[in-house]
């Protein structure tokens, strides 16, 4: 069994302050992947007993980033998608390995007002092109912070935020295209019904009142289906404005 974590940690640096290490040691995941880990060219190691690393930094210095702790060297690394306008901002991680890839994530935010909607939608396509080219290959797991609430049951309220980013008609569209091509979200999947969250706001202690949104996801190439085992979100694990999920 391989167990596979993920965690957007707001700043790895920041997490580090606040027990990362003993949290990623207690899981036990064999893989660890991390997004918006806001490290610069200049720091983009942060080495952990038992663990190799494999960063992918954006230009913009303090700015987005992914990361990745394997217990296990993969057989190739790969940086970005190999679309130049999309690959500037440290996004994508890909680790091959023997039986499927692993793609670390970090999905553009719509930003306020929309203002980077188009843009999004442009990078959801050349990344639904990039997984589903992999895909051909060998299995699928794509996990990260992925920017949208899929459905009705991942955000506390709905109603009052279908024009908001990350729920938007368009961004759980290009959701759904994911799925249609032939990946599985893996927490839905096992738990269809369960109204937990991975992300909440600093603000009007929103994580206290229980009002979230599920935003970071795993999900596997469906062939990938009789090997999962579990998949959870760790709600009680702090530290970041996010929480980590997983899947064995």
């Amino acid at each position: 069994m391989t167990t596979l974590y993920s965690w957007n940690v707001n700043g790895l640096r920041a997490v580090i302050k606040k027990g990362f290490e003993d949290i990623l040691q207690a899981s036990g995941a064999d893989i660890f992947c991390l997004q918006e880990t806001k490290l610069s060219h200049d720091v983009p190691e942060m080495p952990l007993d038992g663990y190799h690393h494999y960063w992918n930094t954006a230009e913009k210095k303090g700015y987005s980033g992914t990361g990745i702790y394997a217990r296990r060297e993969p057989i190739a690394v790969t940086r970005g998608i190999g679309v130049d306008e999309h690959d500037h901002e440290g996004r994508v991680l890909t680790l091959e390995f023997g039986d499927f890839y692993l793609v670390n994530v970090y999905v553009p935010n719509s930003q306020t007002e929309l203002a980077r909607l188009d843009y999004r939608m442009q990078w959801e396509d050349a990344f639904l092109k990039y997984v589903t080219s992999l895909d051909r290959v060998k299995p699928v797991i794509i996990c990260g912070d992925m920017n949208v609430a899929h459905r009705e049951i991942d955000l506390r309220n709905p109603d009052t935020n279908h024009r908001n980013p990350g729920f938007t008609d368009e961004e759980r569209s290009a959701f759904s295209r994911l799925l249609d091509a032939g990946f599985v979200d893996t927490f839905r999947h096992m738990h269809p019904d369960d109204p937990k969250y991975s992300w909440w706001s600093y603000r009007f202690k929103a994580r206290e009142k229980g009002i979230g949104w599920r935003i970071d996801y795993f999900l596997i190439s469906e062939r990938l289906l009789p090997r999962l085992i579990s998949a959870e979100i760790h709600n009680d694990i702090f530290g970041s404005d996010h929480c980590p999920d997983d899947a064995r």
